[in-house]
């Protein structure tokens, strides 16, 4: 089904002139005052749903900016892009593809058309197939060569294959099933092979092989290194398929690496990497957490999917969250985004969002090919709290850079510890009350005078004491991380970033350049290895080039 986005610049919408009128009336929007004057501000601010509490009272809005930020995403065709999504339309349009990531959890019955064939039992066939699969490993009836049961699952894989499935399992550590161990190589960089395989025995470890294409660079040398350790180890060739499974829409070249056919389970075109975790790529996830808590994942993000076609933009969650990035991105010229979640086991989300959101929205164009005037992605990053509380979140609270923040915090932990999580959970409010409030001068003054000071020192020190304030924040609360908690948690996001993409109408599920260095990466190499002796193209890759060539040593 062929999609046709707006063709007309964002900017020169009334909601957009509106928005910058509005922008202006704001200049001195204090919101510590504004807390002061409505006593229902955090009420007005903040929405339940999917196992998610959102508040975002904590931000440079009054209830007309929301309503211009609504008025914006109908103008720019929000409500026809989210069917557009779900029905199969090719929103992909650089490479006439659908990106129905969505499919992959929708239940058993759905009907969704690609080219006029219901995609669904194909689906539903590779969730099943997963299913028993990881039956067999976990009841020990897959087994080694040396007949002995699986212990240790390795995924090979990098970016979306990496990323989200390595996010997923260490977030669900909890529901862990026991006797099954699993791993994830990405980089390619000798020091990470030979640490991991320092952990495992060949006779009892099973490789996934996960790459869309089979010829992803990375994976392919790592899955080299994994097929010849084996070997090294004693494991008979002939036995390799014991041992190595992929997840690839590439059988042959997944056949002629050495993988059996029964044993390569399918990916699709229209699902894109950094989207991946819910299809097969995910095995390692069901391998790690068991095919119930794997569906129970699925469940969760289908419940975020149908808040977001159903909800209207003033109660839908991710639309908010969308719409806030775009006012502070687009009108107040924040260039980053932090997300600070505070638990060990999502320590990992950041980085799966920074590739979610960078990978799909850092573009320059827009989907008719013209030039994007205005700002798109924003630079994601971030980490765990509380130990960027000891670390960047100084430059959030005292720095010139307007940088606004997501909290993700669970209220409950599943390792208790004397009183190590409410004063985690008391850490992360008061982080978010202190970007709010900050500290004035004449506070900082009186807190030196306080402390006895001299007038003199007080003067000294106060204006290194003062924080700003008025920096904006949201908190997103779960109860406790579980399957399915977590899966509306990452289609929250997933569909906040596609809300933006539709606003600055760009494409949100290409990635050309990240193809660029894929295709220099192979000429550097020829040069390096001498088997090309050709110069390269400029002066200061050539000199790098002859440098490693006199100076590598193995």
């Amino acid at each position: 089904m062929p999609y046709a986005p707006s063709s007309q610049d964002v900017t020169r919408l009334p909601s957009w002139q509106a928005l910058n009128e509005h922008r202006q009336a704001l200049d001195g929007f204090n919101l510590r005052q504004a807390f002061v004057d409505d006593p229902q501000r955090f009420e007005r601010f903040s929405l339940d749903d999917c196992g998610l509490f959102l508040d975002y009272s904590k931000n440079l809005i009054d209830e007309r900016t929301r309503s211009l930020l609504v008025d914006l995403a109908r103008d720019a065709g929000l409500t026809q892009a989210i069917a557009a999504l779900f029905e199969g339309a090719q929103i992909n349009a650089s490479e006439r593809r659908p990106a129905l990531h969505t499919a992959l959890r929708r239940p058993l019955g759905d009907r969704v058309l690609v080219d006029g064939e219901d995609v669904m039992p194909q689906v539903h066939r590779a969730l099943l197939r997963m299913s028993e699969l990881v039956g067999r490993v976990h009841h020990g009836l897959w087994r080694g060569y040396s007949d002995k049961p699986i212990t240790d699952v390795v995924n090979i894989g990098i970016g979306g294959s990496f990323l989200g499935p390595q996010l997923v399992s260490e977030a669900l550590l909890p529901f862990a099933q026991r006797g099954v161990r699993c791993h994830y190589l990405a980089n390619i960089d000798g020091s990470s092979f030979q640490e991991l395989a320092a952990k495992l025995s060949a006779e009892t470890t099973l490789f996934i092989v996960s790459s869309k294409t089979f010829s992803t660079l990375e994976t392919l040398k790592n899955a080299q290194a994994a097929r010849g350790w084996y070997l090294a180890q004693g494991g008979p060739e002939d036995e390799l398929h014991r041992h190595f499974m992929a997840v690839s829409s590439n059988v042959e070249a997944a056949k002629a690496f050495g993988i059996r056919e029964e044993n390569i389970l399918p990916m699709w075109d229209w699902v894109g990497g950094r989207y991946s975790l819910w299809s097969a790529i995910g095995l390692p996830i069901a391998m790690s957490i068991g095919i119930s808590n794997f569906k129970e994942l699925l469940t969760g993000a289908y419940r975020m999917d149908l808040h977001f076609q159903q909800a209207p933009f003033e109660r839908n969650m991710p639309v908010l969250l969308a719409l806030l990035g775009v006012w502070y991105g687009n009108f107040w010229g924040a260039q980053s985004h932090a997300i600070l979640p505070y638990d060990h086991y999502l320590r990992n989300i950041t980085k799966h969002l920074q590739q979610l959101d960078m990978e799909s929205n850092g573009k320059r164009v827009r989907q008719d090919g013209s030039a994007l005037q205005i700002a798109s992605g924003p630079v994601i990053w971030g980490g765990v709290g509380c130990n960027g509380q000891h670390a960047y979140h100084q430059l959030l609270h005292q720095g010139t850079q307007l940088i606004p923040a997501d909290f993700i915090v669970p209220v409950s932990s599943y390792n208790p510890v004397a009183d190590h999580h409410q004063w985690l959970f008391a850490n992360c409010l008061s982080q978010s009350q202190a970007l709010m409030l900050g500290k004035s001068h004449a506070e900082a003054e009186a807190e030196l005078r306080a402390q006895g000071l001299s007038e003199d020192e007080v003067q000294r020190l106060a204006p290194h004491k003062v924080v700003p304030g008025n920096r904006p924040s949201n908190t997103l609360v779960l109860e406790r991380v579980s399957p399915g908690r977590l899966g509306a948690l990452i289609a929250l996001y997933e569909h906040k970033v596609f809300v933006q993409s539709v606003i600055w109408g760009i494409n949100a599920f290409d990635q050309w350049g990240v193809e660029l260095g894929k295709e220099l990466g192979k000429g550097v190499y020829s040069r390096m290895v001498g088997s090309d002796p050709s110069g390269a193209e400029d002066a200061s890759t050539q000199g790098l080039i002859d440098f490693f060539r006199s100076h590598h040593r193995g």
